[in-house]
C-alpha cells in the first residue's frame, strides 16, 4: 500500500480504485498499463540479452507457421537450433496467413513465416524465397504426368481449394476472371492434410507448392505439375513483431529460418 501511494504521488493522480475485494485500475491507470507492460518486457529482454552475451542466446522464441510451410522447415529449424543454440526454446504456432498476421502484430508470436502474393507485400516484410504453384493429383494421372500444365487447362477441372477469404484463392479467382477460366471448386477445405488425401484418391485436384507434398510424392501417392502461362508464384516471407523489441534469441532464430528456407525453396 505504501509503494502504491508513493507511485500515485509521483504520477500526481490515483491509479487504483480501492474496493472491499482489492484494487482495480482507474481510467488513468488503464491508459498507463500498456506502456508499463512494454517497459517491463523490454527490461526482461535486456536482462536476457545481457545473459546471452555471456552464455549465448537463450529463452523462448515463438514462431508462427502455415501448415503448408511447417514441413520440412520446422524440422530443420529445430535441428539447427538444438545444435547451435541449446539455450533457446522454440514454441511453434500453427495458423492461417490471416491468423499469423494478427498474432505477430499483437505480439502473441515473435516471428511469422507466411506467403505473400504480389501487392500483399509490406515494407517491413523480409522476403526469403519465391516459389511456384503446382497442380497436385494422383501419381498415375495423365495430366499431372506431363510435368507442366497451362493455366487455361484448369478450366472446369474439379478442384479442392481453400474457401475465401484466402490469399491464394483470391489470386486464383482474379487470374481466372482475367483469362476466362471457370474454376470448378468441388469442395472448399482449409486443412492441408485433407486436401492432399482428396487429391491422392482422385476426383479432385489441389493447388499447392511442391514441397508441401514431398512425403506423399516419395510414397508414390501424389505428383505435381507446374502451373504456367501464367504461373502462380508466392513469396515465403519472414515477419517479426513490432509489438516489442526482438531478443537476441529471436534474432538468431530468424537467421536460422533464412538458412532453412533456402535449403528447400525452388531454385
Amino acid at each position: 500500500s505504501r509503494q502504491i501511494a508513493v507511485l500515485e504521488r509521483e504520477c500526481q493522480g490515483p491509479l487504483f480504485h480501492r474496493t472491499g475485494r482489492g484494487v482495480i485500475l482507474t481510467e488513468g491507470g488503464q491508459r498507463l498499463l500498456p506502456r508499463v507492460k512494454a517497459l517491463l518486457e523490454e527490461a526482461d529482454e535486456l536482462t536476457r540479452d545481457a545473459k546471452g552475451d555471456v552464455s549465448g542466446p537463450n529463452g523462448l522464441v515463438r514462431v508462427g507457421v502455415m501448415p503448408s510451410i511447417a514441413h520440412p522447415l520446422v524440422t530443420q529449424l529445430f535441428r539447427r537450433t538444438r545444435e547451435l543454440f541449446p539455450g533457446i526454446q522454440l514454441r511453434i504456432y500453427d495458423g492461417s496467413g490471416g491468423q499469423l498476421n494478427e498474432w505477430v502484430e499483437t505480439g502473441l508470436i515473435d516471428i511469422a513465416i507466411l506467403f505473400r502474393y504480389g501487392s500483399d507485400a509490406r515494407p517491413e516484410d523480409h522476403p526469403l524465397a519465391t516459389i511456384d504453384s503446382y497442380l497436385i493429383g494422383p501419381a498415375a494421372d495423365a495430366l499431372i504426368k506431363k510435368g507442366r500444365v497451362q493455366f487455361a487447362q484448369l478450366h472446369e477441372l474439379p478442384l479442392v481449394l481453400p474457401g475465401t477469404p484466402n490469399a491464394m484463392r483470391v489470386v486464383l479467382d482474379q487470374l481466372a476472371r482475367q483469362h476466362n477460366v471457370a474454376l470448378r471448386v468441388m469442395i472448399q477445405c482449409e486443412a492441408l492434410a485433407t486436401q492432399k488425401n482428396l487429391a491422392a484418391e482422385g476426383g479432385v485436384y489441389a493447388i499447392l507448392w511442391r514441397q508441401a507434398t514431398t512425403q506423399e510424392m516419395q510414397e508414390g501417392r501424389l505428383l505435381g505439375a507446374k502451373i504456367v502461362d501464367p504461373g502462380i508464384t508466392r513469396t515465403v516471407t519472414l515477419c517479426t513483431s513490432k509489438h516489442h523489441p526482438l531478443t537476441l534469441a529471436c534474432r538468431e532464430v530468424a537467421k536460422l529460418i533464412r538458412m532453412s528456407v533456402g535449403d528447400f525453396a525452388d531454385p
